[in-house]
């Protein structure tokens, strides 16, 4: 089983950047999706980002345009670039496999969007 260990999170105020990571403990090279989910409080975890590993990626409707998955096979690494950040994008972001492998949550990383 593949770990994964998100990072990158923080304070950041309205209209700011992050960029999360994603370090997995085994390669992720036969893992045809992964993505990034996040969790807000009071509400249900929900697919923010995919990437293939032909490199093709989805987003959801309010991240298009705002958000970048991307991945490093040889770094075992994805990556979530957010820009323009917004209160309600406030959450913990996770990321594991597209359909997520039940054993492949980690802890998350808490992005605080506020002023």
């Amino acid at each position: 089983q593949v770990q994964l260990v998100e990072s990158g999170g923080g304070l950041v105020q309205p209209g700011g950047s992050l960029r999360l990571s994603c370090a997995a403990s085994g390669s992720i090279n036969n893992l045809y999706a992964m993505g990034w989910y996040r969790q807000a409080p009071g509400k249900q975890r929900e697919l923010v980002a995919t990437i293939r590993s032909g490199g093709s990626t989805n987003y959801a409707d309010s991240m298009k345009g705002r958000f970048t998955i991307s991945r490093d096979n040889a770094k075992n690494t994805v990556y979530l670039q957010m820009n323009s950040l917004k209160p309600e994008d406030t959450a913990v972001y996770y990321c594991n496999a597209v359909p997520p492998s039940q054993g492949g949550w980690g802890q998350g990383t808490q992005v605080t969007v506020s002023s």
